[in-house]
């Protein structure tokens, strides 16, 4: 007996709604398997599945049921317009850090002319979505990007690659690297370990079993990075300059504290996402 896509979709959306489950993941699964585009899986929802489709496809939501993430599943996930390969060495990007990556190429576009050349540096660049989407987007800007873990910046250059997307990578702690070398740059952004470690043991099991502890946790309160980075940033930045941290819920006045005690002179902002939580900080100098 064949079934059909609507028929598929309609026993997945039931299937991870009865497990707790993201009912969208069904979507997400078809249009991978049948490479199609959402409009193209709305007009074919009448058509069969084949048999090896409709096997793959429930082997793999069960799978996510389980716990696993359905972007490491099925090994991408889009940011920005773009198709990012992800595995379990990267945190899987998401929505509200393109929030992030719009900010600042509105800041960059307000604070310098066009035609300025400008050096940015992505901390922890993980999959390499916002190095690689900065880098796209304006061609101004000379993109350094930084990882502790050499297993990351693989993913992330693959992701370069695959995008053409001129990156400089840099294996290394922070802005140690741009301290030694005794190099500045204008714009400094990052989405760095957020998750105080109280917090992390009560998170998900599809995220806490699966994406990289070293990328979520910052220390007891969450705050640990950003205080680093206060420490470290006068060496690093110009004189007109432009920090872009993204930070988690209620921890934007807290971050900007930290900032505004590096930087009497900046101008520090919190803003809100879509969902109306404090999710980005941005400072400006000069």
């Amino acid at each position: 007996m064949t079934t059909k896509i609507y028929e598929a979709l309609k026993w997945a959306s039931s299937f991870l709604q009865e497990h707790g489950r993201d009912e969208n993941v069904g979507e997400i699964v078809l249009k991978h398997l049948l490479d199609y585009n959402r409009t193209e899986l709305l007009l074919n929802m009448r058509e069969d599945l084949e048999e090896n489709d409709w096997m793959q496809f429930q082997e793999l939501v069960h799978k996510h049921v389980k716990g696993q993430p359905i972007q490491y599943l099925i090994g991408y996930e889009y940011f920005y317009g773009r198709k990012f390969f992800v595995n379990e060495e990267v945190l899987i990007p998401r929505p509200e850090t393109e929030e992030l990556v719009e900010g600042v190429l509105h800041r960059i576009q307000k604070h310098w002319k066009n035609t300025e050349q400008l050096e940015l540096v992505d901390v922890g660049t993980g999959s390499g979505a916002i190095a690689i989407s900065l880098a796209l987007e304006n061609k101004q800007l000379t993109v350094h990007t930084v990882d502790i873990a050499e297993e990351s910046i693989q993913v992330a250059k693959r992701n370069a690659q695959e995008l053409q997307a001129n990156v400089h990578f840099i294996h290394n702690d922070l802005l140690n690297y741009f301290i030694e070398e005794n190099k500045k740059v204008d714009i400094v952004v990052s989405n760095p370990p957020y998750i105080p470690h109280e917090d992390w043991l009560g998170l998900d099991e599809v995220v806490k079993d699966h994406e990289p502890y070293r990328a979520l946790v910052g220390g007891e309160d969450g705050l640990e990075f950003y205080r680093r980075f206060a420490n470290d940033l006068p060496q690093v930045l110009k004189e007109k300059s432009l920090v872009a941290f993204e930070v988690g819920v209620n921890q934007g006045e807290q971050v900007a504290d930290i900032l505004r005690k590096a930087y009497p002179n900046s101008n520090v902002e919190v803003v809100f996402d879509i969902n109306g939580k404090d999710r980005m900080v941005y400072m400006v100098n000069g």
